[in-house]
């Protein structure tokens, strides 16, 4: 009679465990823990990007206006002042003093300029100049930033640097007003 009552108590037990789903949530919460949240970094990831460059956009459209009015070479800018003219209007979102690169060229007409990315091999090339030029120079004001990929697994193809990190850029192209 007892080990009768056991057996039927150890059956008892294992067709209750069978039946009971209280913990299923748990596991299913774990299988897909892990790809949502990656999911959600990625897409915080790729907003903080367009963020980025927006703000470099327009930190770089208003600076690149001291060019276009003549005040920049009036005053004598060197590309440093310019820089921090530029990073002036960032308002500390990007590390200025070591990632921001700026190219300023003057061009004979708009269809030789180039806006293009300045990526060699899969590495930012390092011929940069400072030329705001004179009046009715056609002049292209480019900034550069390497942003840094937190999730490089979920975004592989959004690196475009082999070091891993994306090159934010902004240009602005415009003839130099008759200051």
């Amino acid at each position: 009679m007892f080990f009768r009552a056991a057996r039927n108590a150890g059956l008892s037990r294992a067709h209750r465990f069978s039946r009971d789903r209280s913990g299923s949530t748990v596991v299913e919460f774990a299988l897909i823990a892990l790809p949502f949240l990656a999911l959600i970094f990625a897409i915080l990831q790729t907003a903080l990007i367009f963020f980025s460059t927006q703000v470099l956009d327009s930190g770089l459209q208003d600076a690149a206006r001291l060019i276009r009015t003549g005040q920049a070479q009036q005053q004598n800018f060197s590309a440093t002042q310019f820089k921090q003219a530029v990073c002036g209007e960032i308002h500390g979102l990007l590390d200025c003093e070591n990632g921001l690169v700026i190219d300023v060229r003057t061009w004979d007409n708009f269809g030789s300029a180039d806006v293009g990315l300045p990526i060699t091999d899969g590495e930012l090339d390092e011929d940069f100049m400072f030329d705001p030029g004179g009046r009715g120079d056609i002049v292209v004001v480019r900034a550069f930033y390497e942003w840094p990929v937190v999730l490089p697994t979920m975004n592989a193809n959004v690196a475009n640097l082999k070091n891993g990190r994306f090159l934010i850029s902004s240009a602005a192209t415009f003839r130099n007003e008759p200051f």
